[in-house]
Order: C-alpha cells, then sequence, then structure tokens
C-alpha cells in the first residue's frame, strides 16, 4: 500500500515538474517525501537498498505522470486552465502544514525571516523573467547542441529539486520548454507505435538532456542536505518562503480571462480537492 502511494505521490511530483510556474520540488515537500528524497539521493551509494525502496516508487510514479498524465494534463490546461491551475495550488496549499510543521520546530532568526522574505521574492519574480522569454530554439543535430542539453538538463535539474522554483518556467525562458517536450511526447507517441525509427530520432536529444538532469539532481541534493544539516532554520524558512510565493507565481503565469460564477464554483471545488489530496497523501 505505501508503495502505491509513493508511485501516486511521484506521478504528482512527476506532472509538476512539466508544468510552468508549478514546481515538482515544492510538490515533493507537499507530498512530505522531499527531505527522504534528498537523504536517498545523496546516500544511494552508502546504502543502495535503502535508498532505491525510496527512490523507485517515486521514480515510476514521476515517469509515469510525465508520460502518461502529461497528456491529460495539457488537455485540462487547455479547456479548463482556471480550475486546473486551482487544482495545483490546492495541493501546494494542502502541504503548507506539514512544512509549517517542521519550521516550528527550529529557532527562528533574523537571517531565516530574511530567508523566507528573499525567497518569497525570487519565486513571485519568476513569472515576470518568463514574461520576457526569448524564440524557442531550433534542435539540430551537433557537438554544440549536444553540449547545450546537457547544460539546459543540469539548470533544470536544479530547479525541479529546490521547492518553489519551477524547471519548466526555466526552460520557457530559455526557449527549450516546447522543444524539450514536443521531444518528450514525440518519443512516448513513437514508443506506443512501434515506430523504432521515430524513437531513435528523439534519442539525441534526451540522453544529453537525461544525463544533464540525472547529474544535475545529484550536485543540487548533496547542497541542499548540506544546508538542511548546517541552517535548518534558514533552510525551512528558506522553503516556506519559496512555497508560499508559488501559488502567487501560478495565478501570475495562468493569464486567466472570462471568469464565470461556474468558473469560481468549480475552480473552489477543484482547490479543496487538491488540499484533501495533499493533505491525506502527505500524512
Amino acid at each position: 500500500m505505501e508503495f502505491v502511494k509513493d508511485i501516486l505521490k511521484g506521478s504528482l511530483v512527476g506532472v509538476a515538474n512539466i508544468i510552468p510556474g508549478v514546481s515538482g520540488g515544492t510538490m515533493a515537500v507537499s507530498m512530505g517525501i522531499y527531505d527522504k528524497l534528498i537523504t536517498a539521493i545523496t546516500h544511494i551509494f552508502k546504502d543502495i537498498k535503502k535508498s532505491m525502496r525510496i527512490l523507485l516508487p517515486i521514480a515510476i510514479g514521476a515517469l509515469l505522470g510525465i508520460g502518461i498524465l502529461a497528456f491529460v494534463i495539457k488537455w485540462l490546461f487547455a479547456n479548463y486552465p482556471v480550475q486546473t491551475n486551482l487544482l495545483f495550488i490546492g495541493l501546494i496549499i494542502g502541504g503548507l502544514p506539514i512544512i509549517w510543521r517542521k519550521t516550528k520546530e527550529q529557532r527562528i532568526t533574523a537571517g531565516a525571516v530574511i530567508a523566507f522574505v528573499i525567497f518569497l521574492a525570487i519565486v513571485v519574480f519568476f513569472p515576470i523573467l518568463g514574461n520576457g522569454q526569448g524564440s524557442e530554439v531550433q534542435l539540430v543535430p551537433s557537438i554544440l547542441m549536444f553540449i547545450k542539453l546537457f547544460v539546459v538538463g543540469v539548470i533544470a535539474s536544479a530547479t525541479m529539486v529546490i521547492p518553489g522554483v519551477s524547471g519548466s518556467m526555466m526552460l520557457m525562458i530559455m526557449g527549450y520548454y516546447n522543444p524539450i517536450l514536443n521531444t518528450i511526447t514525440g518519443f512516448i507517441s513513437s514508443l506506443a507505435a512501434g515506430d523504432i525509427a521515430g524513437v531513435m530520432s528523439y534519442m539525441w536529444i534526451l540522453i544529453p538532456f537525461g544525463i544533464g538532469v540525472v547529474l544535475g539532481i545529484f550536485a543540487i541534493a548533496k547542497f541542499v542536505e548540506y544546508v538542511f544539516d548546517h541552517a535548518p532554520a534558514i533552510a525551512y524558512c528558506a522553503i516556506l518562503g519559496l512555497i508560499t510565493g508559488s501559488p502567487i507565481a501560478i495565478l501570475m503565469m495562468a493569464n486567466i480571462t472570462n471568469v464565470t460564477i461556474m468558473t469560481v464554483i468549480t475552480s473552489a471545488i477543484a482547490f479543496i480537492i487538491g488540499c484533501f489530496v495533499a493533505l491525506k497523501l502527505g500524512e
């Protein structure tokens, strides 16, 4: 039962990573798996069995979330953008009690309060930066593009691990979001159709990007663990600031128009469902 529960949590983290404005790290905190996820990653070579018991169901869920639910979420955003945004805000808000309890256990200093304010401001600033995104990158096979995709993977993974910072938003700012998303959906479609040539045509993009993502996750996880070990109050307050700012960032990215009474009602229901799911999965 716990294995299935962790798969569900992982699927939400995976979906969150592909939605601009929503942070996979924030979703991991909301689901109550962030701490053990970081520990499992940083100690994988010291205790591989224990780490794999934690990482395997979450990884399976994340892959399912990206590979299957991505199509569902894409449809929901196209047809019910307000309700879908409120659902994710509910998932984030529902996870706040978990991080708040851990923050209260720390001795709050002036530095911790400053960290809260700074990181809240950072996550709110990102959508403003995103509005000035450049043109999309054309993915043409070359050694230089291979290196660029590796670097983009490292940057994207770092923002995926840090709560409150959207990796997909960073990709959008750099002009890689739609090209990478189209590559992932194209790869999955080719795989489902048994089109080997189509699958291979996407591998030159996915391999360097994937290597960058994996190495980036390990590097930033080590850094996060160091901060938690040496300055836990600052770390928890910074995360609290990032999570508190996330709903604001999502609403800024949502570009909400033509709101009706029915939209308000269904959005409120979606928000409540999100809060309930986060509270239950985070228990």
